[in-house]
């Protein structure tokens, strides 16, 4: 796969990817390599990449407990006292090996720490390789409320191999096409039919046109200032489903991918009703993210409580919630408002 160049990095894929971050480690002359990973990855997928790394400098592993709960500033804490117990120091490198809590969480701790220090992501899920890994975004969640904390910071070098995907369970995998069909419905609807039939389709050249979709989008815009929010269709409604179902004790937790689906469809609703967007677009959206994704029932009496959850979206501007919103496959409108009352009836919408 074609290296991918992004402002200051490259995203680099397989074989060239660990050459390339050999070649890094000796040529910086790191103190210390701190490699960061949850149970799951340490089992997993640490014993995949530790054979391609080459280097005499000292090795630290810090594991971190798997799962979006644990994506806070308590866990940072423990990894910053851990990195300082065993005698991290500006010089020191960090290693990122896991989906895109770790990758997130992870960046952020090499942002802070010291006032920054070097990090490279190896993202082993298939949302970290096509999203969470790519574009400098780092942070934490505050609570439920997904990414409220964190700093745009760049790392090193991303390396996408993916032989780490055969580590994943089902449901893992597929969050992560929800991503893919974002992109899809926002810039390359050849995406959708890809994702629809992945087990006949060219995995690598799919996140590979992915990341080349991700990484143009934040060359034009690196900080968010517009473009870049086209990045969130399906994410405003999305996020709300998703810390709701993080923090309601008697539902299960929903993946990102699962969240994110509920929202693409709603979001394309919203997009008919406020864009005049095609209903039979949206029903063709809609018929192909359940071909993807189970249907999650939405209890009506949830609506106000998950809705209540949108007041903290960071997109928000003096109060007011924006959406991206779709005018038609692969055309899009940043900074739509909605009407509330249309926010229940996309719920409905996706329910039916």
């Amino acid at each position: 796969m074609e290296v991918i160049k992004a402002s200051d990095y490259n995203v680099e894929f397989g074989e060239k990817g660990y050459n390339s971050l050999n070649e890094l480690i000796s040529r910086k002359s790191y103190s210390k390599l701190f490699i960061l990973v949850d149970e799951n990855t340490f089992e997993n997928c640490y014993p995949k990449f530790i054979p391609n790394l080459e280097s005499d400098i000292s090795i630290e592993v810090i594991e971190i407990d798997a799962g979006e709960e644990f994506k806070n500033l308590e866990t940072c804490i423990a990894v910053w006292d851990t990195i300082t117990e065993l005698g991290g120091d500006r010089k020191s490198l960090l290693l990122t090996l896991g989906g895109g809590v770790i990758t997130d969480l992870g960046g952020f701790v090499a942002s802070c720490f010291k006032r920054g220090i070097d990090f490279v992501n190896i993202p082993t899920t298939l949302l970290a390789m096509v999203d969470a890994s790519v574009g400098g975004k780092t942070g934490v969640d505050l609570g439920v409320l997904k990414n409220q904390i964190g700093v745009f910071a760049n790392p090193e070098l991303v390396i996408i191999d993916s032989k780490y995907l055969s580590t994943l369970d089902q449901r893992d995998f597929t969050s992560g096409l929800a991503e893919v069909m974002k992109y899809a419905l926002t810039f390359d609807k050849s995406l959708l039919s890809a994702v629809t039939n992945i087990h006949e389709a060219n995995l690598d050249e799919i996140i590979h046109k992915s990341i080349v979709i991700k990484n143009n989008v934040v060359l034009q815009d690196p900080k968010e200032g517009h473009l870049r929010k086209v990045l969130n269709f399906g994410h405003t409604l999305g996020h709300a489903v998703e810390s709701f179902y993080l923090d309601s004790a008697d539902k299960a937790s929903l993946t990102h991918g699962e969240a994110i689906a509920i929202g693409m469809i709603c979001e394309s609703y919203l997009s008919h009703k406020v864009l005049g967007f095609s209903i039979e677009a949206v029903s063709e959206i809609k018929k192909n993210i359940l071909s993807v994704f189970d249907k999650i029932s939405l209890d009506p009496s949830d609506y106000s409580a998950i809705l209540s959850l949108l007041k903290h979206d960071k997109k928000n501007v003096s109060g007011k919630t924006n959406y991206v919103l779709l005018q038609d496959f692969e055309r899009f409108k940043i900074d739509c408002q909605v009407d509330e009352q249309l926010l229940s009836e996309s719920f409905e919408y996706y329910n039916q």
